[in-house]
């Protein structure tokens, strides 16, 4: 597919996803142990047999650009590239990104090189798998313009998507943001019989969500961008295709979330550590790829597991129970610790134990005066139950961390220690020092 570009869209400051965007673009907040968002479009476009693939950043990308540098080298006869087009000034443009239409028209010259025909646009920060090439296949069959994938949802979660309105062609002829009432909703039914007819099962889902992924003829991009000023491709360049173009619908029947908030980023990762996962990364024919780390083995030493992912690198150790929870790389869990319903992102390296911790001042993440001399990771009998701890923390001794609704004053618990959604969150570098408590863990 030569003819083909993608674009990924690396997305803006990231704000429903704080504290975990603080230091890191959404596209390279950690999924499932040992990922990154962002390597779920550009493994669904590899796998594709798409193998142009531009990724547009602006905000906190420094650990984004590293990601994809170190992870995504293609050969010398192949073609193929993933690359970076950060925001930037120039002699024509001084401006930063103002939205995901304007990023793209920003970037203009890249996708009128010779023998391009299609641009594929994706979003950095959704969780699926998708074969692109049929929804391709199909947007020519149709002689479409423009292609949009969408995903059935119930009435219930109608209220929180742009919701399409199609003809029996499939051709969608009317687009409504999150309608909020029967009458909105009712402007956007889909027959169910349409959806059965084309494959997709309905099962009380008679609303055709869009899912963010466009597919557009390169001419009938360029005039759109060109011909306004309009900034976002979901608010206001898609109502504007539907109105001037042929836009065609890609109904979609597999797992789709978008992880645009604490909340959704938490269930999605524990969701994997089920028997029945609702998404798997056991996928020979469509692997979802990262970067090789070349670490040791996870070394369990009668600690007692029960449905989680444990990364590689890892060290948990006697009596540790970890249950229903994500181990990111290279974590340690001290003896008898508890980890449960949780995330733990792990760390970027291994500890060094001949390094001292200085005391913990006002200067540091924590003001407690006291010392910190804890290891990388959890301390010895330490609980931490419904929480996402990011990387690099250091987690004292008999430290407790509860679920977020056991915790009677949330606020200002501490400098490195919030409550996002519903779901306590342990900042990126965070010292907790040995018996340090937050909630009532059971």
């Amino acid at each position: 597919m030569r003819n083909l570009v993608s674009l990924v869209l690396g997305g803006g400051k990231g704000t429903r996803l704080l504290p975990l965007t603080r230091h890191r673009s959404k596209p390279a907040v950690p999924l499932a142990g040992k990922y990154r968002l962002i390597d779920i479009p550009i493994s669904n476009c590899l796998n594709s047999g798409f193998q142009q693939i531009y990724v547009l950043t602006q905000f906190n990308s420094v650990s984004l650009h590293r990601h994809i540098r170190q992870t995504y080298n293609f050969d010398h006869f192949s073609g193929g590239f993933v690359e970076i087009l950060a925001a930037q000034q120039t002699n024509e443009e001084t401006n930063w990104y103002q939205g995901t239409a304007d990023a793209v028209r920003k970037q203009l010259r890249y996708i009128e090189q010779p023998g391009i025909d299609l641009v594929l646009i994706l979003s950095g920060d959704q969780l699926y798998r998708m074969n692109f090439e049929e929804m391709v296949r199909k947007h020519r069959e149709s002689g479409a313009d423009v292609s949009i994938s969408a995903v059935p949802v119930t009435e219930e979660a109608s209220s929180d998507f742009g919701i399409m309105r199609i003809n029996d062609d499939g051709r969608v002829v009317g687009f409504l943001e999150k309608p909020q009432n029967a009458d909105e909703r009712k402007m956007v039914w889909t027959d169910p019989a349409w959806l059965d007819s084309h494959g997709i099962r309905s099962g009380g889902r008679a609303y055709l969500a869009s899912m963010g992924i466009y597919l557009f003829n390169r001419d009938v991009l360029l005039n759109l961008l060109r011909g306004s000023d309009y900034q976002d491709f979901g608010k206001e360049v898609f109502p504007l295709s539907i109105r001037t173009r042929k836009v065609q619908v890609y109904p979609f029947d597999g797992y789709w979330e978008d992880i645009g908030t604490i909340r959704a980023f938490y269930e999605a990762n524990l969701a994997l550590t089920s028997s029945s996962p609702p998404f798997t990364f056991v996928a020979e024919e469509s692997p979802i790829y990262s970067r090789p780390r070349f670490l040791p083995p996870t070394r369990i030493d009668g600690a007692t597991i029960r449905s989680s992912l444990i990364a590689d690198g890892c060290v948990i150790e006697e009596g540790a129970v970890v249950e229903n929870s994500v181990i990111g790389l290279r974590c340690h869990i001290g003896r008898n610790a508890v980890i449960r319903n949780s995330i733990l992102m792990g760390t970027d390296y291994f500890d060094d134990p001949a390094v001292k911790l200085p005391p913990v001042s006002p200067g540091a993440p924590l003001d407690t005066g006291t010392t910190a001399q804890t290891i990388l990771g959890v301390g010895a009998g330490s609980v931490i139950d419904g929480a996402i701890v990011d990387k690099n923390c250091r987690i004292g001794q008999n430290v407790k961390i509860a679920g977020a609704d056991s915790v009677s004053n949330p606020e200002g618990s501490s400098p490195v220690v919030s409550i996002s959604d519903g779901v306590i969150v342990v900042e990126k570098g965070a010292v907790l020092p040995d018996g340090w408590s937050l909630g009532d863990p059971v």
